[in-house]
This record gives structure tokens, C-alpha cells and sequence, in this order.
């Protein structure tokens, strides 16, 4: 599940812990004299198989997420990932390793300027692409898997460390164009291991027409600096429970691209009856390389995967997660069968004004 994994930093339980800690007691300042600010507590719970090449792995996993808000214009927000990894020994040994992580995925503080501008200080999901800020949560991507192109350096890590500014450019009845520019300082730290980045992203969406697209840039400032873009379109027909996602990623030693279709039918008693909670998904995604420089984590040979899922949405904000792909490359083809189970949760941290 390289959409979560990606994002991890494997530190010390005890740290972590005393983090969580101070997230806690911080929020709990606040309680009295902002009980209207009543933080919301959410995040997702999952358990996935994955087969590859004959060798099966699982991962339980929890994702909470916290977003505190601190009077009309500032907000804490932090994500955190627990879990165990089991995966079969190596040399011919028969039976099951495990490693466990525990990590923050983010922990940053927002600043409301105004409607126009937001002000993001700490760390925080770059916003490079699609991928990383919207489908990466488990209780929100449709496959177990992110896309090859997730993996390129500067969302290698998941997250940047430093400074980000956002928000609505231009909001009208027949369009809006949204924004975003951050930069990411080095950073070597267990719990913050970021590299040096800048970039920006823009999207223009279509109310009318239900469709988006957009284009973002980032440059890598360490080591070699190498310049990183994608462009991106996404399609949400009016009336119906139809999606098409599509991304274009290219970089200086390779590019590639993923496109993904889901839909659910209303025919047979709407989106609730057993039959609207069916959701089938393909994606088909390529990437190619441009030289044999392998810098920027696409594969080292031209790569094909197309892939079938079907997923089925269960009350209560449960998902049954299904799907098979084939990856057909010079270094060899093999066969990827992955399931999985998520649930969302969603509550406040106490009860409100």
C-alpha cells in the first residue's frame, strides 16, 4: 500500500507517543475557553492483503486525523499512522516477519487571512499532483496501491517542511481557480525527513460542467536540481455516480501517466440498495523512461500496469476493497492481487456549544 507507506518515518514508539501527548494537552487548553471550537477527531482504520509474485503481505493499519480550530482564523491539524507489517521471510525461511511503525504524517498550523489566502507553517502534505493531498488517505483511495508517478522525489516523502500559501484566486458562478505554492526546507530529522523543494500548483474547476483540471510544478534544490510537472483533469458528471480521474507526471529522467474510472448505478433502488453499493474501478497507468538515470523513483524500465478493482460500500462508512493488475515490464511481468477492508470514523473531541 505504497500510497500510506510512502509517507511514513519509522521512529520510537515513546516519541511518538509524547508527541501525541502534547497534541493532546495543547487541545485541551483550548477546551475551556473555546468550547465552541470544538476540534473534530477523524481518520480511518483498515486491514489489507497484498499478493505479489506469489508473496503475500498484511497490513492492519490505523489513520487518525485531529483538526482543531483556534478561534475564527487559525486551525491545528495533524495526521498519524500506526501499523504492523507482516511479510514472508526471505533466504527460503518459512513463516512470517513484521515490522511496526508509528509515525505523524503531518502535524501543521493553518492561518485564515482572509477567504483568498491561507498561510500554512509546519508540516504539511505538498501539493504536487493529486494523489498525495486528496486520494492518499486508505478511508478515501479506491486501491490499495497509489500510482507510479506518486512516487516521484519531491512526493517521495509525502510531506515538505517549511512554509505554504493558499487559496481561491478567482471564485464565480461559472468558474473559480484555486492555488497553491509552498517551499520545503532539508531535513534529516526521524519524524521530519523532508528534502529541499519548491513549487506551486493551480486548478481551474468548472461548476456547470462538473470538470477540473489544473497544472503544478516543483524543483528539487538538493543534490542535482531537477524540475518535476504534472497536469491533471477530472470529470464528475452531474446526476450521476460516474468519475474519471487522469494525471500526466513528468519529470527529467522519465514520465508517465495513470487514468482511473469508478461508477456506481442508481437503477436498482438507488446508490444504497445492494446494487448501487457496487463500485467497479480500472485505472490503466504507464511510465517511461527517458534515460537510465533512476533519480526519480518511477521504474528503471518502461512499465504497464492496468488494473480492475471492485469495491463494495457497506453502512456506516465501510469498504470492502478488491482488485487484480498486471505488471508488464522488461525486468519481468507479474501478477497483483490485493483486498481490503476500511472504515471511517468521524466524532468531535467533546461535546460543543
Amino acid at each position: 500500500m505504497n500510497g500510506t507507506i510512502l509517507q511514513l518515518r519509522s521512529i520510537a514508539l515513546p516519541r511518538w507517543l509524547r508527541c501525541t501527548l502534547l497534541i493532546a494537552a495543547g487541545a485541551a487548553i483550548f477546551q475551556t475557553s473555546h468550547a465552541q471550537d470544538t476540534p473534530l477527531i477523524s481518520g480511518g482504520v483498515g486491514f489489507f492483503s497484498s499478493t505479489n509474485g506469489g508473496n503475500t503481505n498484511y497490513l492492519p493499519i490505523i489513520e487518525p486525523l485531529i483538526a482543531a480550530p483556534i478561534g475564527n482564523h487559525l486551525m491545528i491539524e495533524s495526521r498519524a499512522a500506526v501499523l504492523q507489517s507482516y511479510f514472508p521471510r526471505g533466504n527460503g525461511q518459512a513463516g512470517y516477519d513484521h515490522v511496526y511503525q508509528a509515525a505523524l504524517t503531518y502535524l501543521q498550523g493553518d492561518f485564515i487571512v482572509s477567504p483568498h489566502l491561507t498561510v500554512v507553517a509546519g508540516s504539511y502534505l505538498v501539493p504536487f499532483g493529486t494523489y498525495n493531498e486528496r486520494l492518499s488517505p486508505l478511508w478515501i483511495n479506491n486501491l490499495q496501491d497509489g500510482p507510479l508517478i506518486a512516487s516521484f522525489p519531491v512526493v517521495a516523502t509525502g510531506t515538505g517542511l517549511g512554509g505554504m500559501v493558499r487559496g481561491s484566486a478567482i471564485s464565480r458562478s461559472k468558474f473559480s481557480i484555486d492555488y497553491a505554492a509552498f517551499f520545503s526546507a532539508r531535513s534529516s530529522l526521524e519524524q521530519f525527513n523532508t528534502r529541499r523543494s519548491t513549487g506551486a500548483r493551480a486548478n481551474v474547476y468548472l461548476p456547470d460542467q462538473r470538470l477540473e483540471f489544473g497544472f503544478s510544478y516543483a524543483r528539487m534544490l538538493q543534490r542535482t536540481d531537477e524540475n518535476f510537472l504534472t497536469a491533471h483533469a477530472w470529470w464528475d458528471p452531474a446526476g450521476t455516480a460516474f468519475r474519471l480521474r487522469s494525471e500526466y507526471g513528468r519529470g527529467e529522467h522519465a514520465h508517465g501517466y495513470w487514468l482511473e474510472a469508478d461508477y456506481r448505478t442508481q437503477a436498482f433502488g438507488g446508490l444504497d440498495s445492494w446494487v448501487g453499493r457496487i463500485e467497479p474501478v480500472l485505472r490503466m497507468q504507464q511510465s517511461f523512461r527517458l534515460d537510465n538515470r533512476s533519480s526519480d523513483g518511477l521504474p528503471s524500465t518502461d512499465t504497464k500496469r492496468p488494473e480492475l478493482g471492485i469495491d463494495y460500500n457497506l453502512p456506516h462508512n465501510v469498504r470492502i476493497l478488491t482488485s487484480y493488475s498486471r505488471q508488464l515490464s522488461a525486468t519481468g511481468n507479474n501478477n497483483i492481487w490485493e483486498t481490503g477492508i476500511t472504515y471511517r470514523f468521524l466524532f468531535p473531541a467533546w461535546k460543543g456549544k
